[in-house]
């Protein structure tokens, strides 16, 4: 049976949870998305519009995680990908520790350092989870 390029399995019941055809259908991705918009919302009002560094520096980690899910996905092998996944799950790091800076220049509340965090929490938990379905499918 056809499940395509990558199908989620769960083992455990034998059925499939989900068929992965393009890189819009995995849940990091679309996830990162949401995270993207966010931080490109937050960097884009007040005292953090205005410091260029931080701001861009953000973006394009915040960015680079749905690209590297996306680049990943279209890769030969399932070790590429994992190694695009491992990117993205580095970038939802960096997204992390510079939401701190943020927060310590007062350029994000509490309230929404701690939203986008567990939102790249989130997303980086996505990510690991699929790494470890990849390898086990190897």
């Amino acid at each position: 049976m056809d499940y395509g390029p990558w199908t989620i399995i769960d083992h455990e019941h034998w059925t499939v949870a989900m068929k992965i055809e393009k890189f819009e259908d995995i849940e990091a991705w679309k996830k990162g998305r949401e995270l993207a918009k966010d931080i490109y919302a937050v960097t884009g009002k007040g005292e953090f519009a205005r410091d260029y560094g931080l701001k861009e520096q953000i973006r394009r980690a915040a960015v680079s995680v749905i690209s590297n899910v996306a680049e990943g996905f279209s890769r030969q092998t399932d070790k590429e990908f994992v190694q695009f996944l491992h990117i993205a799950k580095g970038s939802t790091s960096e997204v992390q520790s510079q939401l701190y800076i943020a927060l310590d220049l007062c350029y994000v509340s509490q309230e929404e350092f701690d939203n986008l965090y567990k939102q790249a929490d989130e997303v980086g938990s996505l990510i690991f989870g699929f790494i470890r379905y990849l390898r086990k499918a190897d």
